[in-house]
């Protein structure tokens, strides 16, 4: 059994309405979801199958660091896709940088997070002091290194066009692959 921690503004997202996201993750993963709303604590009792309550437990991460539930659903049925969460107040700990630097990897109006998503195929939440990426090995290291480069102060020029060449790398690596 596994305990997770989750920010009481995120119980009722991994609830859902009428309990529908806590039976989606039970019924996919074979696990039970326990949760206490009071303290904010998620626990995780694996069923028949212990991959699937790792995942399950992967998935109520997820979805406390700021992830739409349905964003989440798929690292149940893809091996291959993980959480990696980056904690930002280990670079700053002032809460105007930390602002700064969130704004930085969002872009105006999210522009660089969706970018970042669609040329690299992965899910980024950006939520409290973190930052999440959901996508398979590959992908979670280009984003992640995108994501330095912004909080080194990188243009995003240059961020944009470093996502390009790896889409690029990425597409290319799949076409040698099954070609």
């Amino acid at each position: 059994m596994t305990h997770v921690k989750v920010p009481k503004d995120r119980i009722g997202a991994i609830i859902g309405p009428k309990g529908s996201v806590k039976q989606l993750i039970e019924s996919k993963s074979g696990a039970e979801l326990n949760i206490d709303s009071e303290n904010g604590v998620v626990e995780v009792l694996p069923g028949e199958e212990p991959v699937g309550a790792m995942r399950a437990v992967e998935v109520v991460n997820a979805i406390a660091r700021g992830f739409n539930p349905e964003k989440t659903i798929a690292m149940l049925d893809d091996d291959m896709l993980m959480l990696e969460v980056m904690d930002l107040s280990k670079i700053t700990d002032s809460q105007k940088d930390l602002l700064r630097l969130k704004g930085r990897i969002i872009g105006k109006s999210g522009k660089t997070r969706e970018i970042t998503e669609r040329l690299i195929g992965v899910k980024i939440s950006v939520y409290g002091k973190t930052v999440s990426v959901i996508g398979g090995p590959e992908q979670n290291q280009i984003a992640r290194t995108a994501i330095e480069m912004l909080i080194n102060g990188a243009s995003h020029g240059s961020v944009y066009s470093f996502l390009e060449k790896k889409r690029q790398e990425l597409l290319q690596s799949r076409l040698d692959y099954y070609g």
